[in-house]
This record gives C-alpha cells, structure tokens and sequence, in this order.
C-alpha cells in the first residue's frame, strides 16, 4: 500500500468515512511479520524492534478469531497485570482500541478478565505468577513481552499445558527479544514459527523518530536488539553474561539498610546529547552476607543540564534514597552546582574516575559471580550496556556506568553506620 492509503502521505480520492474504514482494514495495510503464518504451527512467534507493530499483530489474531468464533476461552498473559491492561486491552494498539464500536470487549477488573459481546471471554494473567495459569484451559495464548516475563519458562510451560480445548488450539508469543534460555529453546523447536519485524520497517512511525533511532543507535548491539528484533549473544570478554544476569532476578527484603541514586551525566545537553544513566540501588546486611539490590533504571536521554538533574531528584524522592553518587570527571564541581539547583538540600558524594571503565566493573562484576547482586526487575537497555562492558561492542555505556558507582558504593566502599530502611 502506498504512503497516502496509510494516512502518512497525500490524501486519497476519498471521503474522510472511506478513508476511516481503510485504516481500520487490517488485513489491506499489514506488514508480512504481521500476518499468521500457514500451516500446522503450535507456536507463533513474533520478534521484533520498538514500534514494529507486535501488540497490534497480537491483538488483532486474537479479534479474527473472536469473530469468526474460533475461539471462545483465552489466554492473555503479559508481564504484570498493569502492563496487560496497558498495552494489551486499553493501548493504542490494544483490544479496544481496534474494535468496531458493536463488537468493543469490556474489561471486568475483579476477574481479570476482558469479555466479548459474542460471549467470548479471555482470562488475564501475570507472568509474575506461574502457579495462576496452572488450573485453567484454554483453546487459543498470547503472551506479550516474552522476554521480559521473569520466569519465562516456567511461566510458558503452564500456558502450554493449559492450550487443550477446541481442535486447533495455538499460542502467539510477542516479543523483543533477549537471549533469554526460554527465547533460545522455543527458535530450537521445531513446533515454533518465527516472523521478525524493525523499527524502520514501521512506515506507520514518524519518519523524524525512525531517523533518530537510526543515528543513534545504528550499528550498536542496543540498536540490533532493541530496533532489528535480533537475539544479540554473549560477546568475547563480557564481564556480565546473560546467565550471569538471569540468576539475579529476584525480589528486595522488606527492609534495606540504605539506598542510592548514582548518575553517570552527559557531557552536553539538547536532543543529540548523551544518555544521562541514573540508577537506583539499594544494600543490606553485614560482612560477607551483604547483599545489594538494582532497584530501579531511571536514566534519560537527551535533557538540558536542569531536566536530567529534576530526574535524579525524582528518583531520589521516589524511593527515599539516602544519597547520589555521582561522576565529575566531565563536569568537576558544575555537577554538584546542578543537582542542588534542582534540590538545594540533596546530599551528593562525587566520584572521579581514575581507571577504564571495564577495570572498574571486574569488582561489581565479580559480585554479581558470588551471588551478591538481584536485579528486582528487567532492565533491558541497562543489561545490555552491561554485557557489552569488556568488549568490543560499539554501545552507550551511562546506564552500565551508573550501576557501577552505586553497587562500588554500596558494596565496596566502606560504608557509614546502617539504618534501618523498609520498602
């Protein structure tokens, strides 16, 4: 279809209704990724970069069949139940969002549960929670976000074994991918059909935003993963492997003995600047029993000296931390000076760098070797600067060199006396 039949170009000899009903034809303007793939598959597969149209696929396969009648009993299944509601019933791409007016599902929150007028009901679940998925059935799955669920496996297993009603049941798995072990054993079945999508294949996205990808991260393994859709393996000399950060999920004590917000700030301001990475870090414990915990990623892109300082005193706030850690090797005592013009009582300890990068990370990363570190949550673009540090990969390296002040912080530097902190 040509730019002006998808609304992105001149407008075609139509009335503003025809030219309606053309943007909702799904079946007129998808990309290949999108369509269903033919045969007797048990799992399809969907890997794809930011924006390439993967909760849009899976919500519309999940319409087709609700209307056909193909299916009546399903399964939605995404990260949190917040995200489910999000992205997949209330998005822009979501269920509701696509549905003509007569046949619109309503979502009932007390059941986690999104019905179709026709009778259709589709049960809604949290990846957090395998044991959830264990008891019902299903004739028809999908599980957005695959690689972000935190047991991916365990999680699809119970999804698997639910797909037992109706003659054809099958399962939609959208993702951008990770090299998860979960990912890597469903593209090793022979039972899984894959069908990838990029960001700039998307000629729905704005053309400025498609551009400013690819000058920023063309040619990175952040890029390849994050906008190709590509599964990007360990590389030669990582410090951090994706085994290594898959045994660190895990979850925070109810009370932390201290918490802080380290910022890694750019050199310049303005859209083209830098990532300014912010990273919020917690510890507790004594001695050889310590432990440290990545709370939150909070880093940003492309803010004035003023924006990226109101971020730091945002996390700060948020999770009651007791102090920034922050780099001046760049900006010496002007890092300070915007920090407290953003929070004039925020406590800041600068560092200064006198070693590379990846010489500064073995210690964090060997933490991360002696079972020390959980990650409370995935963090997608801060793992994936951390298996590149101690390569040659070409990435950003802020949020990575955030992580590592506060964990350098909390860990190895000796601490002041502990309090008692809940979460």
């Amino acid at each position: 279809m040509s730019n002006s039949e998808s609304g992105n170009g001149s407008r075609l000899d139509l009335s503003e209704a025809e030219r309606g009903a053309v943007r909702r034809d799904w079946e007129v303007w998808r990309a290949g990724h999108q369509v269903p793939p033919r045969g007797g598959w048990r799992i399809w597969l969907i890997l794809g970069g930011r924006g390439a149209g993967k909760t849009r696929a899976g919500a519309e396969w999940v319409r087709a069949a609700v209307e056909a009648e193909r299916a009546g009993r399903i399964a939605l299944i995404a990260p949190t139940f917040e995200l489910a509601r999000e992205v997949m019933i209330d998005g822009p791409s979501g269920f509701r969002a696509i549905a003509p007016a007569k046949a619109r599902p309503r979502y009932v929150a007390s059941r986690h549960a999104l019905e179709w007028p026709n009778g259709a009901v589709a049960s809604v679940f949290s990846a957090e929670d395998p044991d959830s998925i264990r008891g019902p059935q299903h004739d028809l799955a999908w599980g957005d976000e695959f690689c972000a669920w935190p047991r991916a496996q365990a999680v699809l297993d119970m999804v698997r074994m639910g797909l037992r009603v109706g003659e054809d049941p099958r399962c939609l798995l959208t993702t951008t991918p990770r090299p998860i072990p979960a990912l890597k054993a469903l593209l090793a079945s022979g039972e899984t059909v894959v069908t990838r999508g990029r960001t700039d294949e998307a000629n729905f996205l704005p053309e400025a935003f498609r551009a400013a990808m690819r000058e920023a991260y063309g040619g990175t393994a952040l890029g390849a993963q994050e906008l190709d859709g590509e599964v990007v393996e360990d590389r030669a000399g990582a410090l951090w492997t994706h085994a290594m950060l898959e045994a660190a999920r895990g979850e925070a004590p109810a009370r932390l003995d201290r918490i802080v917000v380290a910022v890694d700030p750019p050199v310049t301001g303005g859209p083209r600047a830098d990532g300014c990475g912010i990273v919020v870090a917690g510890a507790a414990g004594e001695g050889l029993a310590r432990r440290a915990f990545v709370l939150a990623d909070a880093s940003v892109q492309g803010r004035s000296p003023d924006g990226w300082a109101q971020a730091v005193a945002a996390a700060f706030e948020a999770w009651e931390a007791d102090r920034v850690v922050a780099e001046v090797n760049q900006g010496g005592d002007l890092v300070t000076q915007v920090l407290r013009s953003a929070a004039p009582n925020l406590p800041v300890t600068t560092v200064r760098a006198s070693r590379g990068k990846a010489a500064r990370a073995e210690p964090v990363a060997a933490l991360y070797e002696q079972g020390r570190v959980t990650h409370c949550g995935v963090f997608g673009a801060l793992e994936t600067e951390l298996r590149a540090l101690g390569t040659e990969a070409a990435c950003a390296d802020d949020r990575a060199d955030a992580l590592v002040w506060a964990l350098s912080e909390l860990m190895l530097n000796a601490p002041p006396e502990p309090r008692a902190r809940w979460l």
